[in-house]
């Protein structure tokens, strides 16, 4: 019946499950093998996982354990490090995923960085030169031309225009319970450190929020804006504290 078919491994059955990973593991194989040969270096070629929708860009390093899935396209030399997984998404030239990031959905721009431990969720776009640290994570949003995300933010239906930086435990409050509203950043803007910003807001050209504020209506461009609490100090109560104790 099949004297005519050139690849016996497309039509061999499996009886079992160990005989389905068998014929999963050759399959597999000959993917890994195929992009060695277009110039893919792999650090552990068994351990990743890639569909054969794939395409991957010459002068490409994979790390162990990576799994790139559906239509994902990753552009030459790029670097993807170990513990990633990648989803629908395209990587242009030479950007750099650190260590366990997972993206999904999303588009990377040439010479970005991601990571370790990122997460891009559908509808992300990273343009050129962008910098996404640690532990942050992404959604529906699109960040311009060299800018920083760099540590423990949450940035979410979001527009950030190009030369922005955006400081550590940064989030954007996107959703009241009902609607999500969207935060515009504006060219330049400096978003200072533990910063809450509660859509719909937008922030302007060239602006600086101080650290640790929650900002609720506009800001205009090249504006300082603050929103905190006063400090205040009492000399001598812990000492009293103590007495009373």
């Amino acid at each position: 019946v099949y004297n005519n078919v050139s690849d016996s491994l497309l039509v061999s059955g499996a009886n079992s499950i160990p005989e389905f990973y068998k014929i999963y593991e050759s399959y597999a194989e000959r993917i890994v093998t195929k992009f060695m040969l277009e110039g893919v270096t792999f650090e552990n070629p068994s351990s990743v996982v890639i569909e054969d929708s794939v395409e991957i860009g010459p002068d490409t390093y994979i790390g162990s354990n990576v799994r790139l899935l559906g239509n994902t396209v990753i552009g030459r030399g790029v670097v993807i490090e170990g513990d990633s997984l990648i989803r629908n998404s395209k990587i242009d030239e030479n950007s750099v995923l650190k260590l366990s990031c997972y993206i999904d959905s999303s588009e990377i721009h040439s010479n970005c960085s991601v990571g370790p431990f990122a997460h891009l969720r559908p509808g992300t776009i990273l343009k050129g030169s962008v910098k996404v640290g640690n532990f942050v994570e992404i959604k529906k949003s699109t960040i311009g031309d060299h800018s920083k995300v760099n540590h423990l933010s949450y940035i979410g239906d979001a527009s950030v225009g190009d030369d922005v930086n955006i400081g550590a435990g940064t989030i954007t409050c996107n959703y009241d319970g009902y609607v999500k509203s969207k935060t515009t950043i504006e060219n330049g803007a400096f978003i200072g450190s533990n910063t809450s910003l509660v859509a719909p807001v937008k922030i302007g050209k060239g602006s600086v929020i101080g650290a640790g504020s929650v900002i609720t209506k506009d800001v205009t461009p090249d504006s300082l804006a603050i929103s905190r609490a006063q400090q205040v100090e009492r000399n001598g109560w812990v000492t009293r504290k103590k007495q009373k104790s």
